[in-house]
């Protein structure tokens, strides 16, 4: 007899194969078969109507810290995420020694905008090897799936110490040998691979670029050739791109001596030539041709800030005026703090004295060609002729103007940086229907008050396979191929993303016509009382891990059936 038999949805199995009406039967945590009339089972669930999909796999999601303390994830959780991927960026919080921890925290402060005394409330620091971090994070319950790599950032500085903060300093070859010995004791112990970053925009809250910034081609091989003698394992890059062809041939190089699969960060980005990811996926190609495994993490939307009056970025700030305001209203209670703000600002004389003091260069809206009042992520489109500067032309007022009331209101802007260089969705679409790319850069556990782009698998249903212009649509099969299959076999998690005889039972029950996400919203719920952004799916009729009902239309069970996930799917 079956545990559980999900009855008569329209089965998208992950696979790309087209969406057929079928039962699925599960039974110990796994998929037992898939068809219909297939026997008695102990419960079943109507799926009349319904999506059956197989749990998101989200690649990138900075969730280090966080799934040390906080069992649900819900961020992710909530938008039917099932397994989550961290390391990300070559940062995270092993290996690690006492003496090192000031600067990790400063490093992951700086990179992640996690504030440094949540993850000194937060962290109980009862490991030092990576062994010993994911034994941490299997004492710790989860309700979803945890993925962790290991760092290239960590690794340098456990092993070079002080040197491998200095930009100047070479690995020498015995410290190279350490790191690669390392690394390949982290894979056996259960991380999926090696992270590491060459970017300018991961910086430590002192002002230090991440170790991995400078790190030589003799030091990556080193690492790359251990990783592939051990035969498991993958490597994700963070790259800038300003060096197309530079980047290329790097990373061609760690995938011909690794012989293992490379993704990195794929973006059309600000200041760069706006067909520059075309040259990037022609590479892809190209090493495809060659045998090498290289593909890029694609956002499915811009990625962007979001201006709040709570959040790191609040273009209100630069004014005197704002700047009292906000240290009155931060000496009365917590639940008071943000209702006595927007009753001040609702005064009409301190709105035109605050607007005069933004004007020139305090006039921080002014920077960005577009921002959106964001009502709520289902219901943004990202038309220029709708930004706020758009309105305000229409009207004669400032756009400072329009943001001022918009935040005023307890509302939130929306600032689109990349993959909106020219002002419309066409590079977002290419890059995410390439064969060599997957979703990715949802940083769900990171950015904590100024990005919420957990909602990225939600995002591609809703937009991309529902709300798009007809002919822009992308067929349901693939965004769940790519969101489910692709992203799980990238980093080796074949036991998942696939609903197939066998595989774990994660699954989701959509109801695509309710599919969309919530306006995010600040809620101070961190260690030691800090802020982060938080927003919920709808649509989510229930999410199954290991075939327990984990959540309920977004809201958890109370059932804990993820864990740690040690690479290759070894639970």
């Amino acid at each position: 007899m079956h545990d559980l038999v999900i009855q008569g949805g329209t089965v998208v199995d992950g696979t790309g194969l087209p969406a057929r009406t079928a039962d699925v039967a599960i039974a110990n945590g796994r998929i037992e078969a898939l068809g219909r009339d297939l026997g008695p089972a102990r419960r079943s669930l109507d799926a009349d109507g319904l999506l059956v999909t197989p749990g998101w796999v989200d690649i990138h999601s900075h969730y280090d810290g966080q799934a040390l303390w906080d069992p649900l994830l819900e961020t992710s959780a909530a938008h039917g995420v099932t397994t989550v991927v961290m390391g990300n960026c070559g940062v995270g919080f092993a290996p690690v020694r006492p003496s090192e921890r000031a600067f990790t925290i400063a490093l992951m402060e700086g990179v992640e905008d996690i504030p440094a005394a949540v993850l000194e409330q937060g962290l109980a620091w009862n490991w030092q090897s990576f062994p010993e971090y994911l034994d941490a994070l299997e004492t710790s319950r989860h309700a979803i799936g945890v993925v962790a790599q290991v760092p290239h950032a960590a690794l340098r500085v456990f092993v070079m110490g002080e040197r491998g903060i200095d930009h100047a300093a070479v690995a020498t070859d015995d410290e190279i040998a350490r790191m690669g010995a390392l690394a390949v004791e982290a894979i056996e112990a259960g991380a999926v691979g090696f992270t590491t970053s060459r970017s300018k925009n991961h910086v430590a809250s002192d002002g230090r670029l991440t170790p991995s910034f400078s790190a030589g081609m003799p030091e990556l091989l080193g690492i790359a050739a251990a990783i592939g003698r051990l035969g498991r394992g993958v490597f994700e890059f963070n790259l800038d791109n300003v060096d197309v062809e530079g980047d290329l041939a790097l990373m061609r190089r760690v995938c011909e001596v690794g012989r293992r699969p490379l993704s990195v960060a794929l973006l059309q980005r600000p200041g760069h030539p706006p067909d520059r990811y075309r040259r990037v996926l022609e590479g892809f190609a190209q090493a495809a041709r060659d045998g090498l495994d290289l593909r890029g993490q694609v956002a499915p939307r811009p990625t962007g800030l979001l201006l709040s009056l709570g959040g790191r970025v609040n273009p209100l700030r630069p004014s005197p005026t704002y700047q009292a305001l906000e240290k009155q209203a931060a000496a009365r209670a917590e639940a008071e703090r943000a209702a006595t703000l927007r009753a001040a600002l609702a005064d009409a004389d301190t709105r035109a004295r605050i607007l005069a003091e933004l004007e020139g260069e305090a006039d921080m809206v002014g920077r960005f060609p577009s921002v959106f009042d964001l009502v709520s992520p289902s219901e943004l489109v990202l038309d220029p002729s709708r930004c706020l500067a758009a309105r305000a032309r229409a009207t004669g007022v400032a756009t400072r103007a329009l943001v001022y009331d918009v935040l005023a209101a307890g509302r939130m802007v929306y600032v689109p940086v990349s993959n909106y260089v020219e002002g419309d969705l066409r590079a977002t679409r290419e890059m995410l229907v390439d064969p060599y790319t997957v979703p990715g850069l949802s940083d769900g556990g990171a950015h904590c008050t100024m990005i919420a782009d957990f909602d990225y698998p939600t995002h591609l249903l809703r937009y991309w396979g529902r709300d798009a212009p007809e002919d822009q649509r992308i067929p349901l099969e693939l965004l769940v191929k790519k969101q489910c299959a692709d992203t799980a076999s990238l980093v080796g998690l074949n036991d998942r993303g696939v609903l197939a005889p066998g595989r774990q039972a994660d699954v989701n029950l959509v109801d695509l016509a309710a599919i969309g996400s919530t306006a995010p919203a600040l809620v101070a719920d961190l260690p030691g009382g800090g802020a982060r952004l938080v927003g919920r799916g709808t649509g989510y009729v229930a999410t199954l891990v290991k075939g327990e009902l984990a959540f309920e239309r977004g809201r958890h069970t109370g059932v804990f059936a993820g864990g740690l996930v040690r690479g290759g799917g070894r639970c």
